[in-house]
């Protein structure tokens, strides 16, 4: 499971006021403008159709974007994801996730092995160690993606070049909010389903930061032969995350990391990248350079997709 961490410095004051029953309001909390909190309207209704068609006749996902305390750890406060920002996020993740798979692998792959739900949560959940936890991932099964209503669905950027951008940089990054995390989370159903070579494991032992890997920055951990500080942690993590950065960065942005890394760190990640393309190639048939060309193309065309008003009738 990746919980993709910011070390956060805050204070939280909370006020706990009481009411009588004589002071609570009769008119409804629901807000009538949000289609999201309106199951019958028109717009919400178009979308439910959409999703129907799109995501749970064609890849057998279910992608749940109202909220459900079902679905959430109620240990956090979160908030609903909003109508629109759900929409776009649907129509990005068809282009430039299920899509990218169904081009490269075929669509029955997909249909196959990726995960049955889908759930978005507006806010981020902020851990107690002190980190924001943007997307989780449950035996493979269900994905949690969060912050969706930071979107700015007029301006979706993509960062492909610079693993090392500033984290608030705003718009913001959909790599970096939703992206890597689906295709790390993908990893780790792919090699629960078909076991890598335990060689990887030797690669990195005994340098592995299994307790403080949230204080190991990105640049640091480069030049001890890790992508990022949260693949430090552990070897599965490390496993995914050598996948998900990879085939989300062009050549330049992955160039950066292992010229961040000097000789002997870029060594050992090239190391780790070469036996994560052997299993892909061998275990799934994938070819990573060419899965990486399809995601930095489509990547490239978010810009151009219509986020707001597009037809369900479409065969997109």
């Amino acid at each position: 499971m990746k919980h993709i961490g910011l070390v956060l410095l805050f204070a939280a004051t909370v006020a706990f006021t009481g009411c009588s029953e004589d002071d609570l309001s009769p008119t409804s909390v629901i807000n009538i403008n949000n289609p999201q909190d309106n199951e019958d309207s028109e717009e919400s209704k178009s979308f439910d159709a959409w999703l129907d068609k799109n995501y749970t006749q064609e890849y057998n996902i279910r992608f749940q974007y109202r909220y459900n305390d079902k679905e959430t750890d109620l240990t956090y406060n979160v908030i609903p994801a909003s109508f629109a920002e759900s929409k776009a996020l649907a129509r990005l993740i068809q282009h430039i996730w299920l899509e990218v798979y169904a081009e490269a692998v075929g669509k029955e792959f997909i249909k196959t092995y990726s995960p049955r739900v889908i759930q978005l949560i507006g806010s981020y959940e902020y851990n107690a160690n002190g980190f924001i936890i943007k997307g989780t991932a449950e035996k493979g099964l269900k994905i949690m993606l969060y912050g969706v209503n930071n979107l700015d669905i007029d301006n979706p950027r993509i960062n492909v070049d610079n693993p090392y951008e500033e984290k608030e940089a705003k718009p913001i990054d959909l790599n970096y909010g939703f992206f890597n995390t689906m295709h790390h989370e993908f990893c780790h159903i792919l090699t629960q389903t078909k076991n890598y070579s335990p060689d990887f494991q030797t690669i990195s032992s005994g340098r592995y930061h299994s307790t403080d890997w949230i204080n190991v920055k990105d640049p640091d951990a480069a030049k001890e032969g890790f992508v990022t500080g949260y693949a430090s942690g552990e070897y599965n993590e490390d496993f995914a995350e050598v996948y998900a950065n990879y085939v989300t960065l062009s050549p330049t942005g992955w160039q950066t990391i292992l010229t961040q890394a000097g000789p002997d760190g870029a060594a050992i990640i090239n190391k780790k990248l070469s036996m994560v393309k052997e299993y892909f190639q061998n275990s799934w048939g994938v070819d990573l350079d060419d899965l990486r060309a399809i995601i930095l193309r489509r990547s490239a065309e978010a810009p151009t997709l219509d986020l707001r008003n597009f037809n369900i009738n479409e065969n997109e």
